[in-house]
């Protein structure tokens, strides 16, 4: 088969060449407790359940909502190759903090910081009606915030500040501090993706 969308289609494809050949046991190694069976993962992502079927790579979504997109369906194979479970401190960071985070702020920050502040900044009613929709906890910090439970022991917390005449509309994304070694830097810049993707579609 021809494939036409190489931004999507091209990356889905190579992982889930990687997760045919993958040993299904060692990616339980690495997540104990994540359920495993009838040869299929089952994985929460942002409150929504899929089973991640191995070898095949086929991803069903188990609720009535709209089908997984094909980057969520790469990031479920990434988490199953490369992820792992790491406890937390209970703190959080920014992407800045964290391993490699220089690096990648400035793609970072016109990808999912900028993006956040405008898409939802001068919505905040709806922004928190979405959030709230999605079940995350409401937070006191920013203009509007809320901490989601990103898979497993992995949280995120998105913040809002409205903009006015004078300045902007801004975000922030925060991550739980385990996300420093349970995730890749790309991944982090996805995983942002992914968060504001969610609350759009709930909007």
């Amino acid at each position: 088969m021809q494939v036409e969308n190489h931004k999507e289609e091209v990356p889905f494809s190579h992982y889930a060449g990687l997760f045919a050949q993958m040993d299904p046991q060692e990616a339980l190694a690495r997540w104990p407790g994540l359920p495993f069976d009838e040869g299929a993962f089952t994985m929460t992502l942002l409150g929504r359940t899929y089973r991640v079927l191995w070898p095949s790579a086929e991803v069903r979504l188990m609720d009535d909502g709209p089908a997984p997109s094909l980057p969520t369906q790469t990031y479920l194979l990434r988490i199953l190759l490369e992820g792992k479970e790491v406890p937390s401190a209970g703190t959080y960071k920014t992407f800045r903090e964290m391993p490699w985070g220089e690096m990648y702020i400035g793609p970072y920050t016109g990808r999912v910081l900028t993006r956040a502040a405008f898409t939802f900044g001068t919505k905040l009613p709806a922004f928190r009606a979405a959030c709230e929709k999605l079940g995350a906890e409401r937070l006191s910090h920013g203009d509007a915030g809320y901490r989601f439970r990103f898979f497993g022991p992995y949280f995120m917390e998105i913040l809002l500040w409205a903009g006015d005449e004078e300045f902007p509309p801004s975000a922030q994304v925060l991550y739980s501090d385990n996300f420093a070694e349970g995730f890749a830097a790309e991944d982090r810049v996805v995983a942002g993706d992914l968060l504001i993707g969610a609350i759009r579609a709930a909007m």
